[in-house]
């Protein structure tokens, strides 16, 4: 939780109260559905909080917006950035269901009435939204494929609506068709060894009916 603490110090009780729970409700999950490596379980809060935590670095997520989290996995970063923008409604998607259960599960527990979660393919989501999250599930070029026509017209924050996409290491190659993308190298805002190759990558996209 300090590391939390450590980089987003205007929390509220509730939020303080709702990431403190997070360690106890991901590792009694983890028995009974394995979302998340062993390994990784004892770093929760630097390896999935705080890495999903990095998109809110790069843009904060206004009230009223939208923000679709494409295969969330056990809810990163989708959760974490609930919790941080209550008033920013998170749509969470996975073909796994078993993942999904999770999800619901956790965002119950914690209340966040901000979350809907559904056993999904990004293809078959319907509706438009500011920015599409997500932590490295393909490559850019099948990912921006999969999201192109559900981004909204109307623009409300600093970065143009489009992709907010968490990924570690060389991107040059990857994003060669990209000339538009802007990368944010993560240890610029967090100290911890863990974030030197982080990078969350941010593309527009333009609004197609």
């Amino acid at each position: 939780m300090e590391i939390i603490l450590k980089y987003f110090q205007n929390l509220t009780e509730y939020q303080l109260n709702q990431f403190k729970q997070l360690q106890e409700l991901y590792h009694f999950w983890n028995k009974q559905i394995n979302v998340i490596s062993r390994k990784d379980i004892d770093e929760l809060y630097v390896r999935h909080v705080l890495h999903s935590l990095g998109i809110a670095k790069v843009q904060a997520f206004l009230p009223g917006s939208t923000i679709l989290d494409v295969g969330t996995g056990g809810g990163f970063p989708g959760i974490p950035l609930a919790i941080l923008f209550p008033e920013t409604q998170f749509y969470l998607v996975d073909s796994i269901g078993k993942k999904i259960k999770v999800v619901n599960e956790i965002a119950t527990a914690l209340q966040l009435t901000n979350v809907k979660a559904a056993q999904k393919r990004a293809e078959e989501v319907k509706g438009e939204f500011d920015f599409i999250v997500s932590r490295a599930v393909t490559s850019m070029e099948e990912f921006s494929k999969w999201v192109k026509n559900k981004i909204a017209k109307k623009q409300l924050h600093e970065l143009k609506n489009g992709i907010l996409y968490l990924k570690g290491g060389n991107l040059t190659e990857e994003l060669k068709k990209f000339p538009n993308s802007t990368i944010y190298n993560l240890d610029n805002y967090f100290e911890e060894p863990f974030f030197e190759s982080k990078k969350v990558v941010h593309i527009s996209l333009k609004y197609k009916p």
